[in-house]
């Protein structure tokens, strides 16, 4: 399978204050993602996963060891453009990408500077739109839109730039749970088109929408594998501050009374099945 992104022995400090040593954020970490996957970095404020996101598309640079992307490094200067037009951002607050008066115009910035021409613009502005369900609300004010609205809208304005991979940093994170659940719905129909995703996050439940997830804990990788994988770790996920999704803690509550039940069903219709399958 083809690499998407390719950290490899990767470092990086921030620069250090007047007065003040440097602060290192990780030291020699090495992540490779598959091109077509879903992948969700878990892990709390300060542990390092937003800093690793901002690696993927060159807005930050690794102090030591390489970020290669599709194949391109990201410490080439001549290789900026191309690495941002193939892996997008989308940030937490939309309120920070949202630049037009209006919805279609604001979806159409990106592909504006890029030099599209006006006809292959209008022509990705309405596939991006359709793609996070907003075409209905082209002509509308994006300040007027709910939080989950203006963040589908930033969402279909790195879609416009046609990338192969999207980095999304903690998008729902200002959003209410419905908000929340249609931003999922699109990131993994997203994923189901072929585009690359790696979302950054520290809600359990959205970690476990992904194909394959990443914990990370004061900079280092701690875990890392398939959901039902990784949450089965209770303990470890617990020791690092970190907690599991609601039907792993029922699980793990009654593996500890002595029933032999799995820790890797993770949704309420698995975790409900295997509490039925089971003789008590």
């Amino acid at each position: 399978m083809k690499q998407a992104i390719i950290a490899e022995k990767l470092s990086f400090a921030y620069p250090p204050a007047e007065d003040q040593p440097a602060v290192p954020v990780f030291d020699g970490i090495s992540l490779s993602i598959e091109e077509g996957s879903f992948v969700a970095v878990l892990g709390h404020n300060g542990c390092g996963k937003s800093t690793l996101a901002k690696q993927c598309n060159a807005v930050l640079l690794p102090s030591g060891g390489s970020v290669t992307v599709y194949g391109m490094d990201t410490r080439m200067e001549a290789l900026l453009y191309e690495i941002r037009r193939t892996v997008g951002m989308v940030f937490q607050n939309p309120d920070n990408q949202i630049v037009a008066n209006v919805v279609e115009e604001d979806v159409a910035f990106a592909p504006e500077n890029l030099g599209v021409p006006p006809q292959e613009i209008r022509s990705r502005v309405e596939e991006a739109l359709r793609v996070v369900g907003m075409e209905d609300y082209r002509r509308h004010a994006p300040h007027l839109l709910s939080g989950g609205q203006k963040q589908r809208i930033a969402i279909a304005g790195v879609i416009a730039m046609r990338p192969k991979c999207i980095v999304l940093d903690e998008p729902t994170a200002m959003l209410d749970p419905q908000g929340r659940r249609d931003v999922m719905a699109t990131i993994k129909r997203l994923n189901a088109e072929g585009i690359t995703i790696v979302l950054i996050t520290h809600h359990m439940s959205e970690a476990a929408e992904a194909q394959r997830v990443v914990v990370m804990a004061e900079g280092k990788i701690v875990a890392d594998g398939k959901p039902g994988e990784v949450f089965s770790q209770v303990e470890l996920l617990r020791g690092v501050g970190l907690g599991v999704p609601d039907t792993t803690a029922l699980l793990y509550e009654l593996r500890k009374c002595g029933y032999d039940l799995p820790l890797d069903a993770l949704s309420v219709e698995e975790c409900a099945q295997a509490i039925l399958s089971h003789t008590f």
